[in-house]
């Protein structure tokens, strides 16, 4: 079987965002997840990390590839990334819920578009993922 080297990074720099928000580990590890889920991704194994006195990193291994948080919660900013292979998981999906949970006041985002050549750079569209809850 041959597979696609297609791939769609997104990458987003989150600021003004609550400080208990980016500074629980464990909360983070939960939106995740289910980000993950939302996007249609395929979850390996989750590792998160709480650093003293503040701070996250939280790492979703995908099927598809990964997701990943690193936040700062004393400076009210979170850098958040996704990329997945192929055609069938979109990250953008994964981005937007992230962004609608963390509620930040200003977001930069860059899209990479990989495996097809030279790497492509987009600014994607931000939408506010519907939440369910």
């Amino acid at each position: 079987m041959e597979y696609s080297t297609f791939g769609r990074h997104v990458a987003v720099d989150a600021w003004g965002v609550d400080f208990d928000r980016l500074n629980s580990a464990e909360w983070l590890q939960a939106q995740m997840v289910e980000a993950a889920e939302v996007c249609g991704a395929t979850v390996l194994s989750v590792q998160a990390k709480q650093f003293e006195p503040q701070g996250a990193t939280v790492l979703v291994l995908l099927s598809e590839s990964h997701l990943s948080i690193h936040t700062y919660p004393e400076r009210g900013f979170a850098a958040l990334d996704c990329y997945t292979c192929g055609e069938t998981v979109d990250p953008q999906l994964a981005i937007d819920f992230m962004v609608s949970v963390l509620k930040p006041e200003k977001v930069y985002a860059k899209k990479l578009v990989r495996g097809i050549g030279e790497v492509l750079v987009e600014t994607p569209e931000m939408k506010q993922a519907a939440l369910v809850k």
